[in-house]
């Protein structure tokens, strides 16, 4: 639940920041639909939270820190699993070597900012009351633009 709640979180958060800038109705009436269903699937999500274990979350500082973080890490995870599948579909051995390549940095890279998070308090992974505390935050934060 974390995961996908961290997820769109970050995703509506960028969504919203970014719609006015989009000029192609048809994109635009699309991102309408995607910020509107992620709105609801937190809402839904959020309802479950009461049932876990939850603190208050000590402040971990700039708000845009985590939220850049946030995304970053995201990003690195997805090019995790992308980079995986993508090695079980590819046909020549020379594209998968590639990708192994593309993978190993994918990972590091997720490691790295992984540990940024954690060394400043962003993600307190392993307290699992205050990793949730923080994702009924950010979603709240998110739902509010």
């Amino acid at each position: 639940m974390h995961e996908l709640v961290a997820y769109q979180a970050n995703h509506l958060v960028n969504f919203k920041m970014n719609r006015n800038d989009v000029k192609d109705p048809q994109l635009k009436g699309l991102y309408a639909e995607a910020i509107q269903g992620i709105e609801s699937n937190l809402q839904d999500l959020l309802g479950y939270y009461p049932q876990a274990p939850t603190a208050m979350r000590k402040s971990a500082g700039d708000e845009m820190t985590a939220f850049y973080a946030g995304q970053l890490l995201g990003f690195a995870k997805t090019a995790v699993r992308n980079y995986a599948i993508a090695i079980t579909e590819t046909a020549t051995p020379q594209l998968r070597e590639t990708f192994h390549k593309h993978l190993d940095k994918a990972i590091q890279l997720h490691g790295k900012v992984f540990a940024f998070m954690y060394e400043r308090g962003l993600y307190p992974s392993y307290q699992l009351d205050q990793l949730l505390a923080a994702d009924v935050k950010n979603a709240k934060n998110a739902l509010s633009l």
